[in-house]
Formats: C-alpha cells, sequence, structure tokens
C-alpha cells in the first residue's frame, strides 16, 4: 500500500510540475512577427521629443540627490509624451548586470526584426527603450544600464538584422519612467519597448530592391 500510495503521490507532482511548466512557458513564449506588427503599426504623429536632450535629462536627473524626491511610486514620467505612441513591450533577458543578450532572447530579437521589414511598417521610424525595475543599485548606475541594453538590441538589429540604421534609435529611461508604477520593484518594469516613432520621408522609406534589367544582348561582331 505503501508503495502505491508513493507512486499515485509520485505522479500528482509530476502532473504538478509539467502543469505549472506549461503554465510558465505560455506566459513566456516569444511573440511572433503578427504581434509586433499589430501592436506597432497605428502611426499618427510624432512626439516632440529631442532624443539627445531626453538623454541628458535621464542622466541629471538619476545623479540627483533632491531632498524631496517622491520617491519610486510617485516620481514623474520624464518622458510622458512616448507614452502616447504605438508600443510593443517585451521581456529581453539579459546576463545579470550587463547588455549582453541571452540566447533565450534571440527568438524574441529575431521576429522583432521580421516584423520592422513587414510592408506596413517599413515608411516609420523605431524607438528602442530600455528600462530598470528599481534595486539595490543607484539611479544612475540604472539609467546607465537601461541605455546599454536598449544600445544591444538596437546594434543586434541594425549589424545581425541588417535593419537601415535610420530607422532605429535608442533610449535608456532607468528608473525615471516606470512601466509599473505601482510596483517599483516589479519585473516588468525591466522589459524593453519599441516604439514606432516616426514617418520617413518618402524619398527615404526602404522600399524591395527593384530587379535590375537586363544587360541588352551584345550584337555580333561583323565578319570582316
Amino acid at each position: 500500500m505503501r508503495a502505491a500510495g508513493f507512486t499515485l503521490q509520485s505522479i500528482g507532482l509530476v502532473l504538478a510540475l509539467m502543469l505549472a511548466a506549461g503554465h510558465v512557458g505560455a506566459q513566456t513564449a516569444p511573440p511572433t512577427r503578427d504581434d509586433v506588427v499589430a501592436k506597432l503599426n497605428h502611426f499618427e504623429s510624432a512626439p516632440d521629443v529631442d532624443l539627445a536632450a531626453l538623454k541628458q535629462q535621464v542622466m541629471e536627473r538619476a545623479k540627483a540627490r533632491i531632498k524631496n524626491d517622491p520617491g519610486p511610486v510617485n516620481r514623474p514620467l520624464i518622458a510622458p509624451d512616448l507614452a502616447n505612441l504605438p508600443t510593443f513591450t517585451t521581456q529581453i533577458q539579459f546576463d545579470a548586470d550587463t547588455p549582453i543578450i541571452q540566447p533565450s532572447s534571440y527568438q524574441t530579437v529575431g521576429r522583432t526584426a521580421d516584423a520592422l521589414v513587414h510592408a506596413s511598417l517599413l515608411p516609420y521610424t523605431f524607438l528602442i527603450v530600455g528600462h530598470v525595475e528599481s534595486n539595490s543599485k543607484t539611479r544612475e548606475a540604472n539609467a546607465i544600464l537601461s541605455q546599454r541594453r536598449a544600445d544591444a538590441i538596437r546594434d543586434v538589429l541594425v549589424n545581425t538584422f541588417k535593419i537601415s540604421a535610420k530607422r532605429i534609435q535608442s533610449i535608456g529611461l532607468g528608473e525615471e519612467q516606470f512601466l509599473d508604477r505601482a510596483r517599483p520593484t516589479s519585473a516588468a518594469n525591466g522589459q524593453m519597448q519599441i516604439l514606432t516613432l516616426a514617418k520617413l520621408p518618402e524619398e527615404q522609406a526602404d522600399q524591395p530592391a527593384a530587379p535590375k534589367p537586363a544587360a541588352p544582348a551584345k550584337k555580333p561582331a561583323k565578319k570582316r
């Protein structure tokens, strides 16, 4: 009886683990190309954002030791206009405290690249936005890390997947614009975002390469 009881208990445990694994897998399944396209193809107007100035503002605010800082829960958004853009949000796994992308996230990055060359998204530019959840590190360190990670995603899209560099920019917002403001330490605040930023001028929009016209046939040389 003990053996039978143990066997039934073991089977129950195995089934529970399998169900749990399936639930986790469902949560972390990489997005499809169409998932990304559906989120990004609703562009209406470009925000009035100076990205170079915004990067400087992020670092200055992250470095500042303000006596009356409201804390992470009530900290105001540093770039609220970005929240109005078409956005795809995803979890990219990095090695701890580095911008090195883990192999488990390669598929997500690849499918994102596929989406950016979809016909409906070719006329647009995009912004990779890095975030970091509140932790034991300084806000300045987290701002730097978020920028390095956003740059890493951009570099892979441009250098590995050959997405035009003129179509992708990157910025790290660190702890200055939480995705889940009510829970600053949540892992959700470490997610990456891709935003549809602006429309390319017509003459700059990427188009599929037109086939080259066939070279004219050479006329046979005249016999002398």
